[in-house]
């Protein structure tokens, strides 16, 4: 087995974040340029705009509500392994599209195989940077992570590209070959055993098995002996319960409502923005060139705010920094109903990919810093799966307000409000938190003062003091009673 280490911080560290780097690429710039084939499909089976959009809410959502199964395969097999068979899953899942006939075709190869696919490559890789790096985290996420900008930028023109030459089908054809570069991903995941992971085994177990175990000769006994499948079976509940003792965490738990409401707010302007700039009168190359900038900005947005928060001055206020980008991206959305010509979109695809590029650098650095490396595998899973229903639901909610309104504005107004409401809800528990924690310390100061005051009968008033303290407080009163 590996030697057990630190974060190396470089070496071998650099190939992984390569490696994610590619895998962001073959995901989420995929899945973005997916709303670039909306119209296509629109056209071609005569849907509304509600049916169409539920082919890319399905692939987000069994991305994401597939990310535990991910992780499960990369802690309890191998992550390169994981990632491997997602690209070969994904590769077959466009690769069948591209011979699709109905919407519901499309459902089931464009959505959930390619979505399983993704889900069993994204969180294993994005967890794996973690491990490697600890004091340069937020920077080598932010290059990491800039593979979906970097992406986009790339894939928006050149799938408008394929689609005017090879139709719609050649396309989705020419991506499932270009998706099956994530096994070569996978390759690159070469695993690391940090010291934290290795955890001692619990007191029931060491008492009550292992000694039983050592009292009997293990080479003659049955593999199917009851002692082995009680005590594999204790082993394996803890195991599993020390995976995900995280969900009870009251930082996780706030984290993971305020990642609810964002998930809902950020994944329609995906969907809407090319059909809305067409809708404005846009041309059909304008409309992917703004999908291009926002992910080129995107770009900027990963390494500079993966830079900064790195910084000894910003490092203890990251996540002020991750709210700050969520409601910035928020106030973008309230603002874009009234922007209805091309010069006027650049703007807002500037900021909105750079802000957006921001907070999703920071989504891992945040929940790294409420559970810790050991648990940041299970925990990426959790925080993927919570995106999964409001990205399934956000879309064709917003579609059907397309539908019903006749205008974007309720839809892009909803989706603003949401990821403000994520802001300031996680901004209002850190805030409460810190308070909590300054009035705790205050109280342990005035405990303390009250403690030396009191002389040798603190100890029954606080019972807060330890052995030496007591020992002190003794010899001060012999002293005390001998003169």
């Amino acid at each position: 087995s590996p030697r057990r280490t630190g974060p190396p911080d470089g070496g071998w560290g650099w190939m992984i974040v390569a490696g994610c780097f590619l895998v962001t690429i073959c995901t989420r710039a995929v899945t973005r340029c997916i709303s670039i084939f909306f119209v296509e499909f629109q056209a071609y089976f005569g849907q509304d705009y509600a049916r169409t959009a539920w082919i890319h809410s399905i692939v987000d959502c069994a991305t994401m509500l597939c990310a535990p199964l991910g992780s499960l395969i990369s802690n309890h097999v191998s992550c390169q392994v994981g990632i491997m068979l997602g690209g070969l899953l994904a590769s077959t899942g466009l690769i069948l599209s591209s011979f699709a006939t109905s919407l519901e075709h499309l459902y089931l190869s464009l959505g959930v195989l390619t979505g399983l696919g993704f889900a069993l490559c994204y969180s294993p890789a994005i967890a794996m940077v973690g491990k490697y790096f600890n004091k340069k985290k937020a920077l080598a996420y932010g290059i990491a992570m800039s593979g979906s900008g970097i992406g986009t930028f790339i894939l928006a023109p050149v799938v408008q590209l394929l689609i005017e030459q090879f139709s719609w089908r050649g396309a989705l054809l020419i991506l499932g070959g270009f998706v099956l570069n994530l096994c070569v991903c996978g390759a690159l995941m070469r695993p690391i055993a940090l010291k934290e992971d290795c955890k001692p085994a619990p007191e029931f177990l060491e008492q009550d098995y292992v000694l039983e175990a050592r009292k009997q000769d293990l080479k003659r006994m049955s593999i199917c002996s009851p002692l082995i499948k009680a005590w594999s079976h204790e082993c394996l509940c803890y195991c599993s319960w020390k995976e995900y003792d995280f969900l009870l965490m009251p930082g996780f738990m706030v984290l993971a409502v305020s990642v609810l409401f964002m998930a809902y707010g950020c994944s329609p302007l995906f969907v809407y923005l090319v059909p809305y700039a067409l809708s404005v009168g846009v041309s059909h190359h304008q409309a992917a060139f703004l999908m291009s900038i926002l992910g080129v900005i995107d770009i900027i947005g990963n390494i500079t705010f993966g830079w900064l928060t790195d910084r000894r001055c910003l490092k203890k206020h990251r996540h002020f920094c991750y709210l700050f980008a969520v409601g910035m991206d928020g106030l973008c959305c309230l603002f874009l109903p009234v922007l209805q010509n091309f010069p006027l979109l650049v703007p807002f695809s500037f900021t909105f990919g750079y802000f957006d590029g921001a907070y999703v650098t920071l989504i891992p650095v945040v929940t790294a810093d409420v559970v810790g490396t050991s648990s940041l595998s299970s925990a990426l899973g959790v925080v993927c799966f919570l995106h999964a229903i409001p990205y399934l639901v956000s879309p064709p909610v917003a579609g059907w307000l397309v539908d019903t309104t006749g205008s974007y504005t309720a839809s892009f107004l909803l989706c603003g409000f949401s990821m403000i409401f994520s802001s300031m809800l996680l901004c209002f528990a850190t805030l409460a938190k810190k308070i909590k924690r300054t009035h705790l310390l205050t109280n342990d100061t005035g405990t303390k003062q009250h403690i030396w005051t009191n002389g040798a009968i603190a100890y029954s008033v606080t019972a807060e003091l330890d052995q030496k303290d007591v020992e002190f407080l003794a010899a001060g009163t012999n002293s005390y009673s001998n003169r």
